[in-house]
C-alpha cells in the first residue's frame, strides 16, 4: 500500500457494496480496525459511510451498525429507501447512494491528498478520473477474488492503486465469536 504519513486521507465507503464484497469473501468488517488502520497511514480527515435505510420498519438490521458508526468517528450519509413496483408487478426497494458519494468526494477533494473508495461500482470511474485531474490520488478497495468479481475492470484500471479486500482481511476482519454448543439434557 502506498500511503505517505503527511498526506490527508478521506475514506468513502459504499456500505452495501463493501458489505456484499466482504460477505462474498466470507468475513465481516470490524470498522474500528478499519478506521485505525487508515488513521495510522496518514492524516485521516474524514471517513464517510453511505447507506440507504428502510424508515418504515420498526427494526432495521443495519440500524445498530449505523448508530455505532455515527458515534465512533464516521460521518454517516443516509437516505430513505424508495419502494416501487416494477413492470412485472414485483415490489422492489431501491436505495442508491452513488450521487451522494460522488458529490462528497468532489467537495472534499480540495482538502485531501488521497481518496480511498470502498466500492467496485464501475459508475465511479469518471468520478475517480475527475478527482485525479485535481491532483488527488485514488485507491479503490474491492475484490476480484469473488465469483463473479465485485470490482468493475474499468474502475480498477482508473484507480492509482487497487487494494484487494481479501488481502486486508487479517487487518480489518471482525473476530468470530465462538460459543460452545449447549449440551442437551435427556
Amino acid at each position: 500500500m502506498q500511503f505517505y504519513s503527511a498526506e490527508r486521507i478521506g475514506l468513502f465507503i459504499d456500505g452495501s457494496n463493501l458489505y456484499s464484497a466482504a460477505r462474498s469473501l466470507g468475513f465481516d468488517i470490524d470498522y474500528k480496525k478499519l478506521l485505525s488502520m487508515f488513521a495510522a497511514k496518514g492524516r485521516l480527515i474524514r471517513a464517510f459511510y453511505y447507506t440507504a435505510l428502510m424508515e418504515d420498519q420498526e427494526y432495521s438490521p443495519i440500524r445498530p451498525l449505523v448508530d455505532w458508526l455515527d458515534y465512533n468517528g464516521f460521518t454517516m450519509v443516509t437516505k430513505p429507501t424508495k419502494e416501487f413496483t416494477d413492470a412485472t408487478g414485483r415490489r422492489k426497494i431501491k436505495g442508491n447512494m452513488d450521487i451522494e458519494l460522488a458529490i462528497d468526494v468532489m467537495e472534499m477533494a480540495q482538502y485531501l491528498d488521497h481518496v480511498v473508495l470502498f466500492s467496485g461500482d464501475g459508475d465511479f470511474r469518471r468520478l475517480v478520473e475527475a478527482v485525479q485531474r485535481k491532483g488527488v490520488r485514488v485507491t479503490v478497495v474491492s475484490t476480484i477474488r469473488s465469483q463473479p468479481p465485485m470490482v468493475a475492470d474499468e474502475l480498477r484500471r482508473q484507480a492509482d492503486v487497487f487494494l484487494e479486500l481479501l488481502d486486508l482481511e487479517s487487518q480489518i476482519a471482525r473476530a468470530q465469536s465462538y460459543r460452545e454448543p449447549q449440551a442437551m439434557d435427556d
